[in-house]
């Protein structure tokens, strides 16, 4: 039982004919289709539908048929997810009395999706392993696999869960030989095998009579008629479609004379005062974001697709400039409502990296963007965007590489989040055409003192993808550090520019080993000169030296107290090991003086090397002494209004044959503070 191959049909002489020329096309091929389609659907209503959408979906498609394959084969691949969709939304409705879904078909029901359309592509539309392995995205290997695994799957179906018990050497070659397809040596080792191995016997034998229940099925389907008028109920639903598109067009002409002197006194203006871009992409560009990249030049629509595993990535966009290079994407899911982002660790490659971009920086981090309007749309598609390294040329192509989509989960005060992300996996590959845009560096000599320390403003870029505040924290004082500042906004002329969240890094321009160099990344500042710059900020977090030494004692009765830094600390418990163990708390937060202490536990043997594990509790706070226990409701760090840490419990463990706690070597302890301070940075001294 070969399946026969499809004869290379083409349609170039029907390009441009309209619908009718698709509908005569589908009219003499109804039959096969026909088949196909009633292995997936129960009735003659949903047939009519799935032959009414399949030619609409084959009418708007047309232009992008290639004649890389079988026009027979191009239409079943447009068909085949059209069945899907109308299978999964069929419902529970009655079956026909008509319908010849019986035994065979009621156990194709019950098998997997690849299984299912495997069998059905070879043995009801009679495709070659070859065709239908390109149809469904899989190697003829693949194919393989999922005709044997379907076929013994039926077999446990129909016979109340019966298996194969010969040799798993032997079984996929069941299929081969039983349709002819084996050279000749092959065929005698495996005929010789057969003969000497009873259960192989048994399997080949029910193997056999499975594929031969699928020949009588497809024949039982073939004999099936159309009804009568099925073709003229679908022409007919056709032609009412193209009377009132007809219609629309006409009102649409009439509001077209009436416009048409308004349109062209808006082109011109838009041609003479560049403002025709800015008009254009407001009107056909629904991210934000993305619109106001392109509605001042500084990239173009791309929508490079490609589609894998029922996932379609479209790359819209790509800005590159000296920060990064900043790619806009859509992923939809075309068989789920599940919506996919690019994860930024794994799946994604850039297979001429090395060539053409700057390696010597690090890729920027954008968490996904939940208040988009696109991705609060459709619950299948979801639009996001990635940073990759900035080009080290002023074009070039990026090979950009996708293995792995990660499922997007809204909830993020979900404890289990990072240990249950789901992927879906694939390979979508994209030759993406960047052009450098140009930065602007301008030189600042500013310098202020937060808490007591000196931060100067070094240096201001404005790039196209980002605004960056180059500083410096003078690092002298020993027994005080500003560890982190955080900033809220930076003001340029009127502009206020909205800082990043995970946008402070620090900066390769190291000039001064007494000044550590960071830089903050801003909203991306368009056709602006600065003439008046104000920074604001957010945060800092400071580190305090402050040593004190508490002797242990295991020995001694526990808990015990001792004053440091404003706050009674107990020292619940002290115990000798192996290994040895000690906790310590302080549970009243109000007024604290830390959030956090620095401290090593000496063992008494201090010339045993050891290790010293940590485990601690802690407490959420909010900018209104509002707590937040993380172990009873986790919340999301990013909703809370000036959050703080506390910590309340630490729990040591020294690992080492011979090692006791001896004491309690307190180092210091950090802090957060929170600030409204604005410094207003002098244009006068701004070198460019």
């Amino acid at each position: 039982m070969i399946p026969a191959k499809m004869n290379p049909i083409s349609i170039t002489t029907k390009r441009g004919k309209g619908v009718d020329s698709i509908v005569d096309w589908f009219d003499e091929h109804k039959q096969t289709f026909y088949s196909l389609g009633w292995s997936y659907l129960r009735n003659q209503q949903q047939m009519e539908e799935l032959f009414y959408t399949s030619i609409i979906k084959v009418q708007k498609e047309l232009p992008r048929f290639k004649n890389e394959t079988s026009f027979e084969m191009w239409v079943t691949s447009i068909f085949i997810p059209i069945c899907r969709e109308l299978y999964a939304h069929r419902g529970l409705q009655p079956t026909e009395e008509s319908d010849p879904r019986q035994d065979v078909l009621k156990a194709l029901d019950q098998l997997k999706e690849y299984e299912k359309e495997a069998i059905l592509l070879t043995y009801v539309k009679r495709m070659s392993k070859e065709e239908a392995a390109h149809l469904l995205k899989v190697s003829v290997e693949e194919m393989q696999e999922h005709l044997f695994s379907g076929i013994q799957s039926l077999r446990k179906e129909m016979r109340s869960g019966s298996t194969f018990n010969g040799c798993k050497e032997y079984h996929k070659k069941y299929i081969d030989y039983l349709e002819r397809a084996m050279v000749r040596p092959e065929k005698v080792d495996f005929e010789v095998h057969i003969y000497r191995c009873q259960e192989c016997q048994e399997d080949l034998a029910a193997f056999q009579d499975v594929m031969l229940s699928m020949t009588n099925l497809t024949d039982r389907i073939e004999d099936l008629q159309m009804p009568s008028g099925f073709m003229e109920s679908v022409k007919d639903r056709l032609a009412e479609k193209e009377r009132q598109r007809q219609q629309k067009n006409e009102k649409r002409n009439r509001m077209g004379f009436v416009l048409s002197g308004v349109f062209a006194l808006v082109m011109g203006i838009g041609f003479f005062t560049g403002a025709f871009s800015s008009l254009y992409y407001a009107w056909t560009e629904d991210n934000k974001q993305l619109r106001a990249f392109l509605q001042q030049d500084l990239g173009e629509r791309l929508n490079l697709e490609a589609e894998s595993n029922g996932l379609k990535i479209t790359i819209k966009s790509a800005i590159a400039d000296d920060v990064q290079t900043l790619v806009f994407y859509e992923i939809e899911d075309k068989d789920e409502n599940n919506q996919y982002m690019i994860n930024y660790d794994e799946g994604i490659l850039v297979e001429n990296q090395q060539d053409i971009m700057n390696n010597a920086t690090y890729p920027r981090y954008y968490p996904p963007d939940f208040e988009l309007d696109g991705n609060n749309k459709q619950k299948n598609v979801f639009e996001g965007k990635i940073s990759l390294l900035p080009l080290a040329m002023d074009k070039g192509t990026i090979k950009l590489k996708i293995t792995k989509l990660q499922k997007v989960v809204r909830d993020s005060t979900d404890p289990d989040l990072f240990e249950n992300i789901e992927f879906k996996t694939g390979e979508w590959n994209f030759e993406i055409p960047v052009s450098k845009q140009p930065s602007i560096n301008y030189a600042l000599d500013e310098e202020t003192k937060v808490e007591g320390i000196p931060v100067r403003f070094n240096k201001l870029t404005i790039a196209p993808t980002a605004t960056i505040l180059q500083f410096g924290i003078n690092n002298e004082q020993s027994e005080k550090r500003l560890e982190v500042l955080s900033f809220d906004n930076l003001k340029v002329n009127d502009k206020k520019l909205k800082a990043d969240m995970y946008g402070t890094t620090f900066s390769d321009e190291q000039k001064d080993m007494n000044w550590t160099t960071l830089q903050t990344h801003f909203d991306p500042l368009f056709g602006e000169k600065p003439k008046e710059v104000n920074v604001q900020f957010a945060s800092v977090h400071l580190t305090f030296e402050d040593p004190k030494t508490i002797e242990l004692d295991a020995a001694r009765d526990y808990p015990q107290t001792f004053e440091y830094a404003g706050s009674t600390i107990s020292i619940d418990s002290v115990e000798a090991g192996p290994p040895s163990k000690v906790i310590i708390s302080n549970h009243d937060i109000e007024d604290r003086a830390y959030q956090s202490l620095h401290f090593d536990i000496m063992g008494d043997d201090e010339s045993e090397n050891s290790s010293m594990e940590m485990d601690s509790e802690g407490v959420l706070v909010d900018k209104n002494g509002i707590e937040y226990d993380l172990n009873i409701t986790p919340v999301s760090y990013e909703k809370i209004e000036q959050p703080r840490y506390f910590e309340t419990v630490q729990r040591i463990t020294l690992h080492g044959n011979k090692v006791g706690p001896k004491s309690l070597d307190i180092i210091g302890y950090s802090a957060t503070k929170y600030l409204d301070d604005v410094v207003n940075i002098s244009t006068s001294k701004m070198k460019q």
